[in-house]
């Protein structure tokens, strides 16, 4: 596995990256996405994807998960921020639901660099989870 995009870029040139997207592409999100390390999934091709602001979350999951090719019935989990659920609530607030925008998730879980890293998984692990099986 290589280095994660915070790793492989300083905060400064990634938020200067981010500006110049949103600012060129003010109607898209740049989202960076990237295998957890203990799933059996594959690696993607590529990290950074500019994400219309109208497309559903569950839209991108789809996307996601015809890039892995992922055989039918293979669970895909989404995460993003790196918190633990609140395993003791059998709800699942962290959930993200898939109807969700990527605006209003991009708006409310976006990192200070201005990127929003979502890290994806086979198993539902930790963090705000969208599955899309």
């Amino acid at each position: 596995m290589g280095k994660s995009f915070k790793d492989e870029f300083t905060f400064e040139q990634r938020l200067e990256e981010s500006q110049d997207i949103i600012a060129k592409y003010p109607l898209r999100v740049p989202v960076v996405v990237e295998r957890y390390c203990k799933t059996d999934l594959p690696e993607m091709e590529k990290k950074k994807y500019l994400v219309p602001r109208d497309m559903s979350v569950g839209q991108f999951i789809h996307i996601l998960s015809s890039r892995l090719r992922l055989t039918p019935g293979k669970a895909l989990f989404v995460f993003v921020k790196d918190t633990l659920p609140q395993t003791a609530n059998i709800w699942y607030p962290s959930l993200l639901p898939a109807a969700a925008l990527m605006d209003s998730v991009y708006e409310s879980l976006k990192d200070e660099d201005g990127f929003l890293y979502m890290c994806y998984s086979s198993e539902k692990t930790f963090g705000h989870t969208v599955l899309i099986s």
